[in-house]
């Protein structure tokens, strides 16, 4: 269990993970009691926010269905790709009432220790190292770009994952390697790159840019077999633009919880408890949140 506190009861189900968005749950009634010894698990999206590795108050209302809305509707474009659902309708358990809108029935996963990121766009972070090395993590780029910049080709910039409340870190392909070895490493880079550039195609049809994202993966317990889990390309996983705003030059409007960044780095010097969210920055959030949808499934 984390240390964020238990997540909600729900009849029939057993909380095993607490995250910053997420809870876990797993069946009470197979005598299950973690996650290496279950047939299903159920992911529960909540309405939280965080910034900053901070959870922040109040949560953004309609959140953790918006999102599950659209990680599924992109696992159904990326049929072709194995993920960790689970059909419902042909399990031995079902879907809790009061979290239908906002939860997914998955297979358990040997999830890899490894953030699957690529960057299609030269933003945030990669920007930084960019100005300072001529590289984003540690990948070596044309002289010339400017901020936000579409990059020759997306590149594929892994990080280790980190312990609940420690930051991701950076690491080299070859740091991959020594984590899962050259055959999953290849696997993981090649089909991360093969996934993102079928979903920006998906994407720039409907008048959106995909800046960047990152996957999970995870193996299959019975067959090994690869398989895409957690959320997909979603609003918290991903960097996306509204193409025709980017064309006329402004590319810091993203559809995401950008909106609260930028407030929490106004109005909070990163010491203490952050302060609460006001109802505007919410509210424009939310709007933010359901735009892409609108856009990416009309």
């Amino acid at each position: 269990m984390s240390t964020l506190g238990a997540p909600p009861a729900l009849d029939g189900w057993a909380p095993v993970y607490s995250g910053k968005v997420r809870d876990l749950y797993v069946p009470a009634t197979d005598g299950a009691a973690s996650l290496d010894d279950t047939e299903y698990v159920l992911v529960v999206a909540s309405d939280r926010v965080s910034a900053f590795d901070q959870v922040l108050e109040p949560g953004i209302p309609g959140k953790g269905a918006l999102l599950t809305q659209l990680s599924l509707w992109w696992f159904d474009q990326l049929e072709t790709v194995p993920n960790h659902l689970v059909d419902p309708t042909r399990a031995t358990v079902s879907l809790p009432g009061a979290v239908r809108d906002r939860a997914m029935l998955v297979k358990p996963l040997d999830m890899f220790p490894v953030e699957c990121v690529v960057r299609g766009y030269l933003v945030g972070s990669g920007w930084v190292e960019y100005q300072a090395h001529g590289t984003v993590c540690g990948v070596p780029l044309p002289e010339g770009l400017a901020s936000g910049d579409r990059l020759p080709e997306p590149i594929y910039t892994p990080a280790f994952k980190a312990q609940l409340g420690d930051h991701d870190e950076n690491i080299s392909f070859e740091r991959t390697v020594e984590l899962v070895g050259a055959e999953t490493a290849e696997a993981l880079r090649d089909l991360s790159l093969d996934v993102f550039r079928r979903a920006s195609a998906v994407a720039e049809a409907r008048g959106v840019i995909l800046a960047d994202t990152k996957f999970e993966f995870g193996a299959d317990r019975d067959t090994g077999e690869i398989t895409l889990g957690d959320e997909v390309l979603t609003s918290d996983s991903s960097r996306y633009w509204d193409a025709e705003v980017y064309a006329s030059g402004d590319r810091t409007a993203s559809f995401d919880k950008q909106i609260v960044r930028n407030w929490l780095s106004t109005n909070w010097d990163g010491t203490g408890t952050p302060p609460e969210l006001p109802a505007d920055v919410v509210e424009q959030t939310a709007l933010r949140y359901r735009e892409l949808i609108e856009r990416l499934t009309a």
